[in-house]
């Protein structure tokens, strides 16, 4: 089952619920996946690597929206951002723990033979790369630095 048919399903499934967060980040999801068929013009199907790319891009705005808002005291406004990132989360691979993603990056620098932050770019690319979806950016920048540091 594709990525929009899910969304759809859950769709109908929030409204008979009437469960109005999981509403509206359905339809942000929806929403974005019809704005990158379009984009790509030829209405060919999107593949299951940018729909993950699509809906990491969607959790990393609302957590850093969420932040945004507690920095500024409105934890009102901070809640339903962190709502929408637990059904949003949903539609990703299970994350790796910290202690997972670190196996990689040292076998990743290992296998590069990377000495020093002039290898971070490297070794990012090729760990993104080999854990696409199952980790977000900053962890990986954040331990591919302690690492290499």
């Amino acid at each position: 089952m594709s990525l929009q048919d899910q969304v759809m399903t859950e769709i109908k499934t929030a409204m008979k619920a009437k469960d109005k967060v999981a509403l509206e980040s359905l339809r942000a999801i929806k929403s974005a996946l019809l704005l990158m068929q379009t984009d790509n013009g030829s209405g060919e199907a999107i593949t299951e690597e940018a729909e993950i790319q699509l809906i990491q891009k969607l959790v990393k705005q609302r957590k850093d929206s969420a932040a945004i808002f507690i920095e500024q005291g409105r934890e009102d406004l901070a809640e339903p951002e962190l709502a929408q990132v637990a059904v949003i989360e949903k539609f990703l691979p299970e994350q790796l723990t910290e202690e997972e993603i670190e196996k990689v990056v040292l076998q990743t620098i290992e296998t590069t033979g990377a000495d020093g932050m002039k290898d971070m770019g490297k070794v990012m690319g090729m760990v993104s790369k080999a854990l696409a979806g199952q980790a977000d950016g900053k962890t990986i920048s954040m331990i591919v630095k302690k690492k290499l540091a």
